[in-house]
């Protein structure tokens, strides 16, 4: 299964200056158990975005680079077409961790996307597509209302009801 997994703060944004909007130890702890053992796919601005730039650890790193980079410690694809033949290859979970453009693209190919929904505004950059008006997309879990490091946040679940198949 094909998921997507990000935090978004009330304007749906996702990030700025490359990096995260905020420092939320409940979501990182989430992120962590939910993708740890599983492949993840992204663009390469949010590989150069880890610390020191290197892979997530106890994940398959598969990374969308069109320009053409090698990099012996992650999957390196070049085009759309070449990281959708590696996703349709994958075993178990795959999941779809940014940036921006990368999630837009993927989204059509989402059966899922996981969403922490933070109730402030991170005055981001980029944005993630507001799920909640999207027509191919419906709130299928709302958690209760958490404490992380001062901010108020939800755990929700969308499904895509138009998948599109790879």
């Amino acid at each position: 299964m094909i998921r997507a997994i990000v935090a978004v703060d009330k304007k749906w944004g996702i990030g700025k200056k490359n990096g995260l909007l905020f420092n939320l130890p409940l979501d990182m702890k989430f992120f962590r158990e939910t993708t740890a053992g599983t492949t993840v796919c992204m663009g390469y601005n949010t590989l150069l975005s880890f610390p020191n730039s290197k892979p997530l650890p106890k994940r398959k790193n598969v990374v969308l680079c069109p320009e053409g980079i090698e990099r012996d410690d992650a999957v390196m694809v070049h085009s759309l077409d070449d990281m959708l033949s590696v996703i349709a290859n994958e075993e178990g979970d795959v999941f779809v961790i940014g940036g921006a453009m990368f999630y837009r693209t993927m989204l059509p190919y989402c059966q899922e996307v996981l969403v922490t929904k933070v109730d402030a505004d991170g005055e981001a950059e980029v944005f993630y597509e507001n799920l909640d008006m999207h027509p191919d997309f419906e709130c299928v879990y709302e958690g209760e209302a958490l404490e992380t490091n001062g901010y108020i946040i939800k755990f929700t679940t969308y499904k895509n009801k138009n998948l599109k198949e790879i």
